[in-house]
Formats: C-alpha cells, structure tokens, sequence
C-alpha cells in the first residue's frame, strides 16, 4: 500500500470518528440532521474557545466529555435514550449551570 493511501485512511478513519461523535452527543437528532444548524453551532463553539471564556469552556466541555464516555463508553448505535441529559447541564451560553 502507498504512503498516500495510508494517510487517506487515516484521514477518513478520523472523519468517521468525529461524525461518530456527533451522533453519539444526539446533535444530528435533536437538529433534525439540519447542516446549517450543525455547522452553525460548531462555529459557535469555536468562536466560544477563542474567546477570553476559552480556557473555561474547554475545561468544562472536557469535563463533560469524559463524563459521559464514562457513564456509555459504547452507544448501540439507534440508542438514543442518552440525548435528554446532557442539555440540563448547560445554559444557554454552553457555560455550567454550577
């Protein structure tokens, strides 16, 4: 196999996984799988880490993170009795509600 196929499945490999992630956080449920809401609030997290709250969101989105692989390391995929829990945790700035 060449070096450029290798890297290609890599880079697919990494793809898979985020979009995984995207699943496994009910995003592409609870938006309907819209892609303008999607991209639409990825920006918004990424304009929230390059704010002076930066550091702040990325400890507590960590947090919660690990957390939640913690309580279902492995989502069946089609289970989605995980998606009401995540969302009492948060304001509507994305920041703690601690």
């Amino acid at each position: 196999m060449r070096a450029w196929q290798v890297e290609r499945r890599k880079r697919t490999r990494h793809l898979i996984e985020l979009g995984g992630l995207v699943v496994k956080a009910c995003v592409v449920d609870l938006t309907g799988d819209d892609r303008a809401i999607i991209l639409g609030a990825l920006l918004w997290m990424a304009d929230k880490l390059q704010s002076d709250q930066g550091e702040r969101a990325r400890e507590l989105w960590a947090a919660m993170g690990k957390q939640a692989f913690e309580a279902d390391p492995a989502t069946p995929q089609g289970d989605r009795s995980n998606c009401s829990s995540s969302s009492s945790l948060m304001h509507d700035d994305g920041m703690s509600a601690e």
